[in-house]
């Protein structure tokens, strides 16, 4: 597994379009599989084994020669250190891709790319904690720019929502990188696509939601006075005017958020209702 997973991002390191799809196709491959073998395993823990391979091949690469639950839980494991750590190198991915002149293969590489990280950060949420630096949410907020195709604004607004699922730290680095403005500008915009448009809105009732902290099952009556941790050493700086952290509080109610969308655009009130009378997402 380790060997494909260094092979893997040995493509995605490539400056070639060629060698980049190999890569993101490579890793597809692998985790289609993985995570199919590992639905279909027995309830009571059986060992499933395939009546023709069951190494389970990617790319001419072996999966492992192992139960198929066991490769999910070390593929599980190897995410949690930095080496093998797939999110984090597709998003570096995306920062070469962004520099790139857009064309419609690029695109599609940079869809393929948002479409992965989707998939991890509902695979393996730890992963999720990496957008809680600047400089990574930036990669995400640079990808709504208005020169980006429709699809591509898309893609990143449903990555952003796997990306704040859960991570109310995640959410207060978007709101210091002035992503309220970012998304709601877009909104306002009259060439924007009818789909972003909507694909907005529907990031705006997910932004609107209550938070409560990672693992608690209870909505806060209160915001927890938790502070977002400081930059690491060596972060750039970010692009975007950022406000310190020091005094930001880790959770917000769905009222604190409604008063800061509210600077950006008008009849927040209408969403916050529709919100609470339609509960699409299980208030």
């Amino acid at each position: 597994m380790e060997h494909l997973l260094s092979t893997s991002f040995d493509l995605l390191s490539s400056y070639d379009p060629v060698h980049i799809r190999k890569g993101l196709r490579c890793l597809e491959g692998f985790l289609a599989k993985m995570c199919l073998a590992n639905t279909g395993a027995s309830s009571h823990g059986d060992k499933l084994r395939s009546s023709s391979n069951p190494a389970a091949a990617v790319g001419n690469q072996p999966v492992a020669s192992r139960p198929k639950d066991v490769v999910f839980k070390e593929f599980m494991r190897l995410q949690n250190g930095f080496e093998y750590n797939v999110t984090i190198r597709l998003i570096s991915c995306l920062e070469r891709l962004l520099g790139r002149t857009t064309s419609g293969q690029n695109n599609l590489l940079i869809l393929s790319t948002l479409d992965l990280i989707q998939g991890l950060l509902l695979l393996h949420p730890s992963s999720r904690k990496l957008f809680a630096r600047e400089i990574h949410m930036n990669v995400l907020l640079d990808l709504l720019d208005t020169d980006n195709s429709g699809p591509v604004q898309c893609a990143t607004l449903l990555t952003l929502v796997c990306a704040l699922l859960d991570n109310p730290a995640n959410t207060r680095t978007f709101e210091v990188l002035d992503g309220l403005a970012t998304v709601t500008s877009l909104f306002k915009r009259r060439d924007t696509p009818r789909e972003v448009k909507l694909k907005i809105l529907e990031f705006l009732y997910f932004y609107l939601m209550p938070e409560t902290a990672p693992g608690s099952t209870d909505k806060p009556s209160t915001p927890s006075k938790q502070k977002v941790g400081e930059k690491t050493a060596g972060d750039r700086q970010p692009s975007r005017t950022s406000r310190r952290k020091d005094d930001i509080r880790l959770e917000k109610t769905t009222e604190e958020k409604q008063r800061m969308l509210g600077e950006f655009m008008s009849n927040v009130e209408g969403l916050v209702a529709d919100l609470r009378e339609s509960q699409p997402f299980g208030m």
